[in-house]
């Protein structure tokens, strides 16, 4: 009587795979930047004062920025929530520099 023999036994169950690892990136919420542009009409000394004054900037960091603006045409000058920086831009409007949030 012919039988099938069977020699070998394999595994027919799958092997267990790890679960891929998902990153998930969440967003911090979103920062908003008080951009200042250059113009004809303020000094540097007025705008150094008004970054110190208004933006709580270092003197140093004032005169740069304000270098920047003169040389580029703009500078981010302060960034984080439009709660902070909405005032600070109007309080910088209300001195004659231009400026806007974005």
């Amino acid at each position: 009587m012919g039988g099938i023999e069977i020699s070998k036994v394999l595994n027919t169950q799958p092997k267990e795979r790890p679960e891929p690892i998902e990153e998930v990136f969440v967003a911090p919420d979103q920062e908003h930047e008080l951009i200042l542009y250059n113009d004809d009409v303020n000094t540097f000394d007025h705008v150094i004062k008004c970054l110190v004054k208004i933006c709580e900037h270092s003197f140093m960091q004032a005169e740069q920025c304000a270098y920047l603006v003169h040389f580029t045409g703009k500078c981010a000058v302060k960034s984080g929530s439009l709660e902070d920086l909405v005032p600070c831009c109007k309080a910088l409007l209300d001195e004659g520099l231009s400026a806007e949030v974005i």
